[in-house]
């Protein structure tokens, strides 16, 4: 039985505590409607180069990790449309979540402000993992979207980091030599 409570804070906030088969799961997220902290996350002052490089290099992996599950899919004969449109969802998903993970630590670093930056990141973790959860729900929900097709890619965008920390570790060897 899943019981969802959600209880207003003082100052517009809300809290949410899930209750799944006696596991309880409690998640925080407080927005300061009127504060100056909601005025500077909504305050952009432009993309850093390394993000966009950054986030341009997780997208070349996503598109050969796609293009190689759509080829597993044609092999085994499972390949139809909702293949592609599940890939599409979540290769979307994990590239502009890469995106704003980019964004928020650029902000954070540039804060200054070391418990703003705190508060930032744990803001910007909660709601990347619902947005990342509700295309997985979506995926697995709707009948557009075959499942696997949906569920996989949202681990392409980690293996193409650990790609990247693997060659950045090589060519730091090189370099050393």
């Amino acid at each position: 039985m899943i019981k969802a409570k959600i209880y207003e804070i003082v100052n517009f906030g809300f809290f949410c505590s899930v209750d799944v088969l006696n596991l309880d799961f409690t998640a925080k997220i407080i927005y300061y409607i009127n504060s100056d902290f909601i005025k500077e996350v909504a305050y952009t002052k432009g993309i850093d180069k390394t993000v966009v490089k950054e986030t341009g290099f997780i997208c070349v992996w996503l598109l050969i990790f796609s293009a190689v599950m759509q080829a597993v899919f044609i092999l085994l004969g499972r390949w139809d449309y909702t293949v592609l449109l599940g890939n599409l969802l979540s290769g979307f998903a994990g590239a502009f979540n890469f995106l704003l993970l980019g964004v928020t630590v650029q902000r954070a670093v540039g804060s200054g402000n070391e418990k703003y930056a705190r508060r930032l990141m744990r803001i910007s973790w909660a709601l990347r993992l619902i947005m990342m959860a509700s295309v997985a729900i979506l995926g697995a929900t709707a009948p557009c979207f075959n499942l696997w097709a949906t569920v996989i890619p949202l681990l392409f965008p980690r293996l193409a980091m650990v790609i990247r920390q693997l060659t950045l570790n090589r060519q730091e060897g090189k370099s050393d030599e």
